[in-house]
């Protein structure tokens, strides 16, 4: 399987237009962890496995060669691995969807205190 690229059908979509190539690769299971476990620093294999709750060494290979050849990741001469610059930007751009899930889990527990409506 390869990676979702702008200008290519996606799983999803047979446009190719940028937002539904994003939305194919970010949907796939783990891609966003990864991306947040190396918002930080770059991590070798064994080290972002472990941030990623030891998900399966054959699924994180899968998703770092997407990520890789999506030009979100890069492998530094040591192995481990890095944000690129678009990988950066990506994180950024989902930071206030971050917010807005704080703001949601916080209106959903007030919520279930309360009781059903």
């Amino acid at each position: 399987m390869t990676a979702p690229l702008p200008g290519r059908p996606t799983r999803a979509s047979t446009t190719g237009r940028p937002l539904m190539a994003a939305l194919d690769l970010f949907g796939r299971r783990w891609s966003l962890r990864v991306v947040w476990e190396l918002r930080g620093e770059p991590l070798g294999f064994r080290a972002l496995q472990e941030r990623c709750d030891a998900m399966s060494s054959s699924v994180l290979r899968q998703r770092l060669t997407e990520l890789l050849e999506a030009r979100l990741v890069r492998q530094l001469p040591d192995s481990s691995y890095a944000l690129t610059d678009l990988g950066r930007e990506a994180h950024q751009a989902l930071r206030p969807l971050d917010m807005w899930a704080e703001r949601w889990a916080s209106e959903v527990s007030a919520d279930s205190a309360e009781g059903p409506r």
